[in-house]
């Protein structure tokens, strides 16, 4: 657990330079590993959260397969509404 909340305060000083510098590519890849991590430690709806945001950088940067794959995990949710 306490691993878990060191890996995410790497990977959210991480996303907080990646908005500064607006590069969405980035921010779905690191969106989606935070996403992983808390999925990982049973923590779905903050999973779902972060998959959603990952999707929506994705969409913006042309990341078709991420996408598509972000898609899917939020439908395995049921949070494709």
């Amino acid at each position: 657990m306490q691993e878990d909340l060191r890996q995410l305060e790497g990977i959210d000083a991480r996303i907080l330079a990646a908005h500064e510098e607006r590069d969405q590519p980035l921010l779905s890849t690191l969106y989606r590993e935070a996403a992983l991590v808390l999925e990982a430690g049973g923590d779905t709806d903050a999973a779902c959260f972060y998959f959603t945001q990952a999707y929506v950088f994705a969409l913006e940067a042309g990341r078709v397969e991420l996408a598509d794959d972000l898609w899917q995990r939020l439908s395995t949710y049921g949070r494709e509404n």
